[in-house]
């Protein structure tokens, strides 16, 4: 195993689930845990914490933390991680700084060198909390304090255990726009659980498919999404795909932002971003209409050139799946077994890609 990836491999009973789990994640960049509520996956992080201790291996690197065939076992204050849990838990009686510190005074203990305090601080936006008590803040602010004082022990892991569940809109893209930051400015690989898809989609580079205590897949996180054979567990979200773009420039005038997506590009709403700024959008299959021919006098504006890679029949919903390689990502297309045989479509075959509308979400990584 490459010395800068994570192996996790766990089995025993947790109440009536059994756990049977091997994965491994980059050392590097955001990994999403990912299955419905009750599949395992709070057990597992867990387990990788030494908190549930579990029948496994688990590999840090070129560092064992456990491996139960040879007898190595660390204690929770013996394994570098930062934890977050779904609720924040800060010391009521501590103000903002206080519980910061708390993290930092843990890495001294150590031994280590803490991350700089104004750094973590400015990258969770909370500069201007110091000196208020846990109380006062809003869920949202409770939960960017919780990752800086797991960030200020300065872990090799960071462990996050849901930790949007409990908030509304605003105090969830107010962390997820941190967690961003974070991604993009520090090394420290993250495992993020989650039965969220569009959390997933926004911020996970990686992920791994957990379904009743058992690894269903693992890898890229825009491949995964993509796969004819994926229905993302949280049952939300439609079959689509997920593409990573980036902002070429805006035109002011109509109100649009044009985004490359490889050497092609696509106009969508306006959004805020200077030239150059990555975003990612989710274009659902349903969305994605296909031509054999470029398409003349057409209120369609995003019209990509591509090449299909796949075509399988979709025994629930009737239709033909098909992706589409459009360069610098695959779109997704659900059209009739009628379409697919009248326009001969096989893989193979050159087709331009008509996407009628797509969501997006905020600049990121």
């Amino acid at each position: 195993m490459s010395d800068n990836m994570i192996r996790a491999a766990f089995r025993g009973q947790a109440g009536d689930l059994r756990i049977d789990m091997d994965f491994t994640m980059p050392g590097m960049g955001v990994t999403a845990l990912f299955g419905a509520s009750g599949s395992g996956k709070t057990t597992i992080l867990r387990a990788m914490a030494g908190l549930a201790p579990m029948q496994g291996m688990l590999r840090v690197g070129d560092t064992v933390w456990q491996d139960s065939d040879r007898g190595i076992f660390k204690a929770p204050h013996e394994r570098p991680i930062g934890y977050v849990f779904q609720e924040a838990s800060l010391f009521p009686h501590l103000s903002v700084e206080g519980n910061i510190r708390y993290g930092e005074k843990r890495s001294l203990k150590k031994g280590k060198v803490p991350p700089v305090f104004g750094d973590i601080a400015a990258m969770m936006q909370i500069e201007h909390l110091m000196d208020r008590a846990p109380k006062h803040l809003s869920g949202g602010e409770r939960q960017r304090v919780a990752v800086a004082r797991a960030l200020m022990r300065g872990p090799e892991l960071l462990l996050m255990d849901e930790p949007l569940s409990a908030l509304d809109r605003r105090g969830r893209d107010s962390v997820l726009a941190c967690l961003e930051a974070l991604h993009r400015e520090l090394k420290i690989p993250m495992l993020y659980v989650s039965h969220d898809s569009g959390e997933v989609a926004r911020l996970a580079d990686h992920m791994v498919i957990i379904d009743a205590g058992r690894k269903q897949a693992e890898g890229a996180t825009a491949t995964l999404f993509a796969q004819l054979d994926f229905t993302p567990p949280d049952g939300r979200a439609e079959a689509g795909a997920i593409l990573r773009a980036t902002v070429r420039d805006q035109d002011r005038e109509s109100r649009t932002t044009h985004v490359s997506v490889g050497e092609q590009t696509l106009t969508m709403p306006q959004i805020e971003g200077a030239a150059g700024t990555a975003v990612t959008l989710r274009i659902k299959a349903r969305d994605v209409a296909l031509a054999l021919k470029k398409p003349e006098a057409i209120s369609i504006r995003n019209i990509l050139e591509g090449r299909i890679s796949e075509i399988r029949d979709s025994a629930d919903t009737g239709h033909v799946d098909i992706l589409v390689d459009i360069g610098g990502g695959v779109l997704r297309s659900q059209i009739t077994h009628e379409a697919c045989r009248e326009l001969a479509l096989e893989p193979g075959v050159n087709v331009y890609a008509l996407v009628k509308s797509m969501s997006f979400d905020r600049p990121g990584a």
